[in-house]
């Protein structure tokens, strides 16, 4: 089985939510979601985050993750994406251990819900096929882009580019294209190509559907905290769920 990490980037400064990253959802901080979910993984080997901010590192090692390095602020900015921060810790990991996993899993602390059995779900999903450069957690979307438009000037503009003598906009929306959206809860990458092609993505992506009865939230407003907290409640029967689905 490859050798797989996860990486938990949370910087500091969250102008939105001061302190987000550690605030706390339901009596716990909210990186703690993130690092319990990947510790409870027994197909992770080591759960890493990468921060610049001391609080952060000090409530991340006390709830069981490693803090080997401090993330340069440079990396740590608000525009900060996330190709760099994750070729940074695999460069640390090969100058300073000589070691590089073969999978790094991406654990936003911000979409702290997660069913279980995802992240093994997801490894094995890519451990199928060798050429896959990464697998992205995706749910169908109930909003179209074949129905949403764009301003030029005065005028509204079709955001998907139209088929000659089509005006996809006007057709009923069951007989357009499924499409998906990337709901940020996991992603699983090759190092290789992190390190090689430059990427946390790749060109050959591979999804992996996320249950509709599991409910996720990305936490960027305060208000998203409540909804979270709803959420988990609700998630309380459908991880049961789930989780006897899985055992079967």
């Amino acid at each position: 089985m490859a050798v797989a990490i996860s990486l938990i980037p949370a910087r500091g400064g969250s102008k939105g939510i001061p302190g987000k990253n550690i605030a706390l959802l339901a009596g716990k901080p909210l990186i703690a979601y993130s690092i319990e979910d990947s510790l409870n993984c027994s197909l992770v080997e080591r759960t890493i985050v990468s921060t610049d901010d001391p609080e952060i590192a000090e409530v991340a090692r006390k709830y069981g993750a490693e803090v080997p390095f401090t993330r340069p602020s440079e990396l740590a900015q608000t525009d900060t994406p996330d190709f760099p921060v994750f070729f940074h810790a695999l460069e640390w990991f090969q100058s300073n251990e000589g070691f590089t996993p073969d999978l790094v899993i991406q654990l936003r602390p911000t979409t702290p819900l997660r069913p279980p059995g995802l992240i093994d779900q997801a490894i094995q999903i890519i451990s199928e096929d060798e050429q896959a450069d990464c697998v992205r957690s995706v749910r169908e979307s109930a909003y179209t882009p074949y129905k949403m438009w764009q301003l030029e000037g005065r005028l509204l503009k079709p955001f998907v580019q139209q088929p000659k003598n089509k005006e996809l906009y006007n057709m009923p929306r069951q007989q357009l294209p499924k499409v998906f959206y990337h709901d940020g809860v996991l992603d699983v990458i090759r190092s290789s190509t992190i390190l090689e092609k430059k990427s946390v993505t790749g060109t050959k992506i591979l999804p992996l559907l996320m249950e509709e009865s599991f409910l996720v939230v990305d936490i960027d407003k305060p208000v998203d905290f409540l909804v979270a907290e709803v959420f988990l409640k609700h998630n309380q029967g459908a991880k049961k769920a789930l989780g006897k689905r899985l055992n079967e």
